[in-house]
Order: structure tokens, then C-alpha cells, then sequence
């Protein structure tokens, strides 16, 4: 494990002027102090790593120093292969880029590697769309795809929510794409603001997208996986307008967070209050609106009761009768 780690510092020291301490115990996922370690004990090995000290300094490899251990054992050659999403890749019009580089990659491997790409797709295929949904690849996805890669400024007009307005007009920052359950969505700071404004936009929503030839400069923190995260916590929050009261049994409790916003069950039910003498626990939900919830709640079936609002409490019992009839 160590020796491995020694490796990976000689490699990102390699990538880079310098890095500090904080970074690369960040990168390797150990202590500051194990870092210090490390790096002492790659000097003695013969790696000539500097310590640059002071607030601005780092560790650095000196005199373009090179390593030679680049071989890939057969688990780093074959999550090397699974590293790419092939459909998502295509869609981004990077399909016969990434065919020439596994190509070329299973060229370089050893014999004994090169059925690494084989035995890889044999054991995992990522299907990203969501069930009963038909993907639609947005037209254009490859040119936005393009301008990301280039960190290149795009003029767009996009659609909101409501297609009867006026589509709106914007020169973006393109950042970083992202794919969830099959829709495309592009993170992009509004150009000319002060600082990056970064927003979120559905790339099918988009009715035109025209690279031009100015670039900007890129935010080097940015860090486009945790943007997403804080994003997508913020969306599934905020969409939760409503609340509705529900009665619970003790499988109601267990189902709730598969049926509606996890993180939203589970805070209603560390809120709730002992389960009463028939065992019932008693929650206040946050949902989106009534309809969803009469959707969702739905799920639950018997093992629920709505207590509040009285209109959704009203609807449940309008279902219940018309189950009645034909179930007696």
C-alpha cells in the first residue's frame, strides 16, 4: 500500500511545478504529516524532492526529474477502460477520440494486458438514461462540448420553463457538463459578471449555442463533481413547497424514503414524535406540491393516511371508495 502511494506522490509531483503539503495529503487521502514522511523517504530512495518552505511553499521534484515507473498493473489497465462512458462519449462527438486512444492504450500494454478492454466490458456497462424513458441526445451537445473543452466563450438562447416567452440571450462561460438519469445539463458562469456566476442549464433547452473565438480564463478551484453535488442538493430542496401531515405504520415508516425525497423523509422522521397507541407515527412531510404527493403517498398504500391538507385527505378517501367498488 505504501509503495503505491510513494508512486502516485512521484506522479502528481511529476504533473505539476509544486504542490503543498495540504494538496497532496488531499490527493492521497493521508495526513499532512504522512506526507512529510513520504517525501523524506523518497529523498533517501534517490527521488530528489525539494521542500520549499513558508506560507507559499510545497514539495517539487528538481533537475526534471522523470520517473520510469509507468506501467500499469492488470486492475489499473482495466479501470483505465471503464473510465470512459462510451455512450455519453458519443454523444459528445468524442466517440472516435476515445476509440483511437483505447486503441492506442491497448497497444502500449503488455501482452499479457491487452485483454483488459475485453475482460472490463464483459463485467460492467453503465446505462445512464432513467427506466421507460427514450434518450434524447441534445443537437447541440458536441458544439457546447467543444467550447468546454476549449474554454471557449458561447452565445446561447435558451427556453425556460414556459415555452410561450421569448427565448433569452447570454454569453457563457462554459465549465463542465454533466449527465444525470439521461439529461444533459451544462454548469456556465453568465459572462461580464463580476466574479463567476455559475448557473445551471438543461442542454436541451438550448435553441442556439454558437462558439465564438474569445476564451476565458477558468477558475482553476473550480471543482465541477462538488459543484454538482451543492447544486443538485439545493434544486431537490428547493422544489419542496408544500407539507403534508401523514400517519404512518411501522412499514409506512420504512417506505417512505423510497417513494419520496430521501433526505426530506428521513428529517420528517427523525422530527417526529414517539409512535402513538396504535403504533402510528405521526410525520409533517415537505413535498413539491399536492399531486406529487398524492403520487407518491400512493405508493404507500394502506400503510399511510393523510391527515392534512384536508383537500389531499379528501382525494385519498375519493380513491379508497372508488377501490371499494371494485374490490367489495
Amino acid at each position: 500500500m505504501r509503495a503505491a502511494r510513494l508512486i502516485k506522490m512521484v506522479l502528481l509531483l511529476q504533473s505539476r511545478p509544486s504542490m503543498t503539503a495540504a494538496d497532496l495529503a488531499r490527493e492521497l487521502e493521508v495526513s499532512e504529516r504522512t506526507v512529510t514522511r513520504d517525501a523524506q523517504a523518497l529523498s533517501e530512495a534517490g527521488v530528489p524532492v525539494y521542500a520549499d518552505r513558508g506560507r507559499a511553499g510545497g514539495y517539487r521534484l528538481i533537475g526534471g526529474y522523470r520517473t520510469r515507473l509507468t506501467g500499469l498493473a492488470r486492475g489499473e489497465a482495466e479501470a483505465l477502460f471503464l473510465s470512459g462512458v462510451p455512450g455519453a462519449l458519443r454523444e459528445m462527438g468524442l466517440d472516435d477520440a476515445a476509440s483511437a486512444a483505447r486503441l492506442k492504450v491497448s497497444a502500449a500494454l503488455l501482452p499479457s494486458l491487452r485483454d483488459a478492454s475485453r475482460t472490463a466490458a464483459q463485467r460492467f456497462h453503465l446505462d445512464a438514461p432513467a427506466w421507460f424513458k427514450e434518450p434524447r441526445t441534445p443537437e447541440l451537445l458536441p458544439a457546447i462540448a467543444e467550447a468546454v473543452w476549449d474554454d471557449r466563450v458561447i452565445r446561447v438562447a435558451y427556453r425556460r420553463g414556459d415555452r410561450r416567452e421569448a427565448p433569452v440571450r447570454r454569453d457563457l462561460e462554459p465549465y463542465g457538463l454533466v449527465l444525470k438519469a439521461g439529461v444533459w445539463y451544462l454548469a456556465a458562469a453568465v459572462r461580464g459578471g463580476d466574479g463567476p456566476d455559475l448557473r445551471v442549464y438543461r442542454i436541451d433547452r438550448f435553441t442556439s449555442a454558437e462558439p465564438g473565438d474569445e476564451r476565458f480564463t477558468r477558475d482553476e478551484e473550480f471543482d465541477l463533481p462538488a459543484f454538482w453535488e451543492e447544486r443538485a442538493a439545493q434544486f431537490a430542496r428547493a422544489i419542496l413547497r408544500a407539507e403534508v401531515v401523514v400517519r404512518l405504520t411501522a412499514e409506512g415508516v420504512r417506505r417512505l424514503p423510497d417513494v419520496t425525497d430521501p433526505v426530506a423523509a428521513r428529517e420528517a422522521l427523525e422530527a417526529a414524535g414517539a409512535p402513538d397507541a396504535e403504533g402510528w407515527v405521526t410525520v409533517t412531510l415537505p413535498v413539491e406540491s399536492q399531486d406529487v404527493a398524492y403520487a407518491q403517498l400512493m405508493a404507500v398504500g394502506p400503510e399511510a393516511e393523510v391527515v392534512a391538507p384536508a383537500a389531499l385527505r379528501e382525494r385519498f378517501a375519493r380513491a379508497a371508495r372508488r377501490m371499494c367498488q371494485w374490490y367489495g
